[in-house]
């Protein structure tokens, strides 16, 4: 039963072999090499992974040039994913791509707020927003890193389950994910409830 300060909270984390880790990566390197060549360059990529394909798609105006095949192929290989018996081959994997430049209407949004082409505005709000959103969580004190306990409990192990598959244990294959629950008395964490760690292998 539920009283007020007294409750469970669960949290959850995966390994970088994860298909949402491995569309993060791919999205975030594509970004880098791009914004390492044009700092003003428009990139807004989705990358999306199945057996034996990625794709990486979206809308990006740039005047760099950035070898998306290689990037996404070295980002897999990084990860661990180099044979058929891991069930993802980074020398042998589709990869498709599907680029455009960004819409002139986003592009008009951006260059220019509203209120500046209205001119009805200070230089403060001279420049327009795009259409992308950053997520973000919260910080506490119930770690040293200023983390829910739940979520640094879970990014531990998880790190702990890549580096002992990087240290040598052959049965490990790249893709895991682990589930901490814990449980709070008068709004502080006691002690841990449930632990779940699943990991793909040979």
């Amino acid at each position: 039963m539920y009283q007020k300060g007294n409750w469970k909270f669960t949290s959850e984390s995966v390994t970088e072999g994860h298909p949402d880790k491995i569309c993060d990566a791919i999205s975030d390197a594509v970004l880098d090499s791009i914004i390492d060549q044009d700092p003003l360059a428009r990139v807004a990529c989705e990358t999306a992974v199945t057996t034996g394909m990625i794709m990486i798609m979206g809308e990006i105006t740039t005047e760099a040039y950035a070898d998306i095949p290689r990037i996404a192929r070295e980002c897999v290989r990084e990860i661990g994913y180099t044979g058929h018996s891991h069930g993802f081959d980074a020398d042998d994997c589709a990869v498709l791509t599907s680029i455009n430049e960004q819409s002139p209407d986003i592009a008009r949004g951006v260059d220019k707020a509203l209120e500046n082409r209205l001119n009805e505005t200070s230089d403060t709000l001279s420049t327009g927003a795009g259409d992308q959103g950053m997520m973000f969580g919260y910080a506490n004190s119930d770690t040293p890193e200023l983390m829910p306990m739940p979520v640094s409990l879970a990014h531990d192990l998880c790190r702990q389950l890549t580096a002992v598959r990087k240290a040598g244990e052959e049965r490990l294959l790249p893709d895991g994910k682990s589930q901490v629950t814990v449980a709070y008395v008068d709004d502080k964490p006691v002690h841990i409830d449930t632990v779940v760690i699943s990991t793909q292998h040979t």
